[in-house]
């Protein structure tokens, strides 16, 4: 599957865009559904291929997993197998988090390097480190690539992570709702995806404190019961149709977000000049005329993502003056650049983690492989200011967190088409 998108030869992005749910928050309830036999309604799901896989995931597993649209109903009850399937595991960066709930529920879990996109082999030292410090036994296979993790319970453990890890966080949170004891969360991350996990959990019999903050308390129980969760609007896709509105936008309406999830995102839209009305669950969003130039150095939330530091690189290549842009989260995520200065951008890396961009500079039309998510919407977000039409291959790495993109797209102007 491929992208065929037009330049917009100098016309203007308007109208209405809605956000849908969020991917992280919804991803992480799927696996929450582990801790409890009774079902787990999630409701406003995104119907992505993150989404499809963690579904195949927990069918994988024994679990009864149903849909109606939006609404996802998970009765994780008789689960046949201790495993994570490879195959599919592979292909879900997600499925790490699935280890916390069955290693609390079931005493055992067994599970590979997750997979997903290409942003290096991310490691998983933090997850086990914290396993082993809630009383479980972890071994793995001679070439270190396959572990099993054991525990009759889990006993409650301070814990502090040594990086701060959102994945980590949510794991050994949902780890912790069953262990024996209390267990303290130190240096843990603060997204807004990790409020809403602990507070349906909290509805579901668990006791857990401090979540949004940099330490959570959890005092274990013995069980947990089914609940409903209302998935939360998708901060990173309302963040995504910010930078779009501020590299094209007229009057370019976002709605069912919510403003306060992205307001660093703003901070920096704002300081380069572009024009931003905002509401409790919508944002209106103009280019400037003349972008200013911004240093951009991601941070943990509440800092600027760096799952839109791709985005944002392709409104700097617009900016008139130079610009800093700092990758401080993830290795390896700066490739994608190499296919910005082939399109006409002038980005000079520095290294791994740091590049220097010079603009405003005009875009030529280009064929590129979308080498994971967020860099595959900036290479869309490229094309739309490039002459011509551009072709972005590998449309399955868009699909996994943009449900249908061609057509919300084309709803307010943009000229793409799936092949």
């Amino acid at each position: 599957m491929k992208f065929i998108v037009q330049g917009l030869a100098g016309k203007r992005l308007a109208g209405t865009i809605p956000v849908l749910g969020s991917k992280n928050a919804c991803l992480k309830v799927f696996a929450a559904a582990i801790l409890t036999s009774e079902p787990v309604i999630i409701k406003n799901a995104p119907l992505i291929e993150d989404i499809f896989r963690m579904r195949e995931l927990l069918a994988s597993l024994g679990a009864e997993v149903e849909n109606r649209g939006r609404v996802f109903r998970i009765v994780a009850k008789n689960i046949k197998t201790r495993a994570l399937d490879d195959g599919i595991a592979k292909s879900l960066r997600a499925s790490i988090v699935l280890a916390g709930p069955m290693l609390a529920r079931f005493g055992e879990v067994q599970f590979s390097y997750p997979g997903g996109c290409v942003i290096g082999k991310r490691p998983i030292d933090l997850f086990l480190d914290g396993f082993k410090k809630l009383g479980a036994r972890v071994t793995s296979d001679k070439q270190g690539n396959r572990f099993t993790v054991k525990a009759k319970r889990l006993r409650g453990a301070n814990i502090c992570f040594r990086l701060v890890s959102v994945g980590g966080t949510e794991t050994l949170m949902m780890a912790a709702t069953l262990a024996a004891g209390r267990t303290t969360l130190h240096n843990a991350a603060q997204e807004p995806e990790i409020i809403a996990l602990a507070d349906f959990l909290n509805k579901c019999g668990a006791r857990i404190k401090g979540a949004g903050t940099n330490t959570i308390t959890v005092d274990g129980v013995r069980s947990l019961h089914g609940g409903v969760f209302q998935t939360p609007p998708d901060r990173l896709e309302t963040g995504s149709f910010a930078i779009m509105g501020a590299l094209l936008g007229d009057k370019l309406k976002i709605t069912n977000c919510n403003p306060a999830h992205i307001l660093g995102v703003i901070e920096h839209l704002e300081s380069m000049g572009a024009s931003i009305k905002k509401g409790r669950t919508w944002l209106e969003v103009t280019r400037a005329k003349k972008p200013l130039p911004v240093n951009l150095k991601t941070h943990e939330y509440p800092g600027f993502p760096t799952d839109l530091q791709a985005p944002f690189a392709v409104l700097l290549t617009q900016a008139y003056g130079t610009s800093m842009l700092f990758e401080t989260v993830f290795d390896g995520r700066l490739t994608y650049l190499e296919d910005l200065n082939r399109m006409g951008a002038d980005i000079v890396p520095c290294d791994a983690h740091r590049a220097v961009f010079h603009g405003p500079r005009s875009l030529r039309d280009r064929e590129a492989d979308a080498p994971d998510l967020r860099a595959g919407l900036a290479f869309i977000f490229a094309a739309l200011i490039a002459k011509g039409e551009s072709i972005i291959h590998n449309a399955y790495n868009i699909d996994r967190g943009y449900e249908k993109i061609e057509d919300r797209f084309s709803g307010i102007g943009v000229n793409i088409k799936r092949v």
